[in-house]
């Protein structure tokens, strides 16, 4: 449904024919850490963000997994060989 309070015209998985049934009856404004993000959405009442209710949650334990603006780093793993078995396979590949 779409929000009514505060992200109004907004999709909302908290909003429900009788208002929002989010913790406290409404979203809570985004943190220093969502700034540049492209999910925060302005409105009238403040800066919200589109995806989570309460953004300071999502960055207590680290970076917010929806964060558009920050880059992820994956770790290359590199896969150790046995040279002796190695050998092997080639020897046995002829």
């Amino acid at each position: 449904m779409q929000c009514i309070t505060l992200k109004k015209g907004i999709e909302c998985a908290f909003m429900t024919r009788k208002g929002c049934n989010f913790n406290g009856g409404r979203c809570h404004s985004v943190v220093e850490s969502c700034e540049g993000c492209s999910r925060t959405v302005a409105s009238e009442e403040g800066t919200f963000c589109a995806v989570a209710p309460n953004p300071a949650t999502k960055w207590a334990r680290g970076s917010c997994n929806f964060a558009t603006h920050l880059e992820r780093k994956t770790a290359e793993q590199t896969q150790k060989l046995n040279p002796l078995k190695a050998s092997k396979r080639a020897a046995g590949k002829k």
